[in-house]
């Protein structure tokens, strides 16, 4: 059984840093896109970073980029979103999320990525 697990939420002030990570089990995603997502009360879902392992590019969206930085390791089946100078409009319910095998680019629409995680929730607040 295939499962994505999230840690490394919790509640920061702004201008703090959280690490997340996502630990993926069951198979491999070393030619897969893996990403993240978040969702805010009241709002939709919305992407937030994610690499494609088959060539190793990134991209993010426009709000959180030079203060989030997607990662992984390949041997350890794990991604990480590094999370700094945190805004209180980046307090959501994060998910990690994995394609089910090579795309070209990087989707950023959640309805292509196959597996889920459960979430991590963020608290950006002083």
């Amino acid at each position: 059984q295939v499962q994505l697990a999230e840690s490394g939420g919790g509640l920061v002030q702004p201008g703090g840093s959280l690490r997340l990570s996502c630990a993926a089990s069951g198979r491999t995603f070393s030619r897969s896109v893996m990403g993240w997502f978040r969702q805010a009360p009241g709002k939709e879902r919305q992407f937030v970073a994610a690499i494609n392992w088959n060539g190793g590019n990134t991209y993010y969206t426009d709000s959180v980029k030079g203060r989030f930085t997607i990662s992984g390791d390949n041997a350890k089946n794990t991604e990480y979103l590094q999370m700094n100078s945190l805004k209180p409009e980046d307090t959501a319910v994060y998910y990690c999320a994995a394609t089910s095998g090579p795309r070209a680019g990087i989707p950023t629409t959640g309805a292509l990525y196959a597996y889920w995680g459960q979430g991590t929730q963020v608290t950006v607040s002083s």
